[in-house]
């Protein structure tokens, strides 16, 4: 059938065919009243390629890939790869060092499969300015100490990987007042950790699946479209938050009252920390890890008065995730009967 199109076309391979728009036209099929009078010539119009130049995928693209710094983190991590031995090592890093893990977590997932290898069997830190995606899909049992700043899609996909992100030594600004990291951080994650000391871009862990972190303060449309996971925050937000939110929590710590103007409540509602509840665990537990990790000076005070602290915060719940929550409490209790 193909072929007799072809042959009709006037066109012996595929390959001829690429580009060839000269030989579309409109249908009379869909000749609405609306569209009376339209000129698609342009659209249909065949431009005259350079010389020597296809109108179709010839040549291999080249991606730079035998650059990429994750040969040498691959190179250092040969033992933990092997036998899971754990191993540490420290590099410098650059804006155009891109993706930083992503190869490493490929080589992780060929061995060891989703589950990874054990807690902090690879630890490396850096010291500099990462580029776009640094901690992407990371894998379990990598952790990642950036002592400097990352752009945009920080820990994008993170898998199950730990990453903590401070200040360079000797900096004399204050962390929580400076954004550290990027835009779009956290992006379609899926497990792991992160912790980072100062504040973040706009749309901090979108389409969060399952990371928990902790940030100092973020852009507009923070959680958006997140869907599970937990994330706190210790500082201030930006307008918009939680917009598209359908699963997870997330903690905003909120002294001057003030965070309700700039909540999206279409899909979600705000709720108080009730004392001796998971959520204070929950809470608690990231706050006593970020300032572990980070050496936090917010986390220190909120943490060194937690009595006080606690109703500070502010819950996030998605009203569906709300909903099954209760509806896990109702048939607990019937259960119990």
């Amino acid at each position: 059938s193909l072929r007799g199109y072809m042959a009709k076309l006037g066109f012996k391979t595929v390959n001829e065919m690429v580009g060839r728009v000269d030989k579309l036209e409109s249908r009379r099929a869909v000749d609405h009243w609306k569209a009376r009078g339209l000129n698609l010539d342009n659209l249909v119009y065949k431009p005259e390629p350079a010389e020597g130049v296809a109108l179709y995928h010839c040549e291999e693209q080249q991606h730079g890939l035998e650059n990429a710094m994750d040969h040498l983190l691959i190179e250092r991590a040969t033992m933990a790869l092997e036998n899971a031995t754990p191993v540490e090592a420290e590099f410098p890093i650059r804006n155009s060092n891109r993706v930083v893990g992503t190869m490493l977590s490929g080589q992780i997932a060929r061995k060891y499969g989703f589950r990874g290898l054990p807690d902090d069997t690879i630890r490396y830190t850096f010291k500099g300015s990462a580029g776009q995606s640094f901690g992407a899909f990371l894998a379990a049992g990598v952790s990642f100490r950036l002592e400097g700043d990352s752009n945009d899609y920080f820990a994008k996909g993170l898998g199950g990987g730990r990453i903590v992100v401070v200040p360079p030594e000797g900096s004399s600004f204050l962390p929580e007042e400076n954004i550290i990291i990027g835009n779009v951080a956290l992006y379609g994650s899926t497990g792991g950790e992160a912790y980072i000391r100062g504040t973040a871009g706009e749309r901090f862990a979108v389409r969060n699946s399952a990371a928990r972190a902790v940030v100092e303060g973020i852009g507009d449309h923070g959680a958006e479209y997140m869907t599970g996971g937990t994330i706190v925050v210790i500082g201030a937000t930006g307008r918009n938050f939680a917009a598209g939110m359908s699963g997870g929590v997330a903690f905003i710590y909120d002294p001057d009252d003030t965070f309700s103007s700039r909540f999206n409540p279409d899909m979600a509602s705000l709720e108080n920390v009730v004392a001796g509840s998971e959520d204070e665990d929950e809470l608690l537990g990231l706050l006593q890890n970020h300032q572990r990790h980070t050496g936090s000076t917010v986390a220190e005070r909120i943490l060194g008065d937690w009595d006080t602290s606690r109703g500070l915060f502010k819950k996030v719940m998605p009203e569906a995730h709300a909903r099954i929550q209760r509806e896990r409490s109702e048939q607990a209790a019937t259960a119990g009967d």
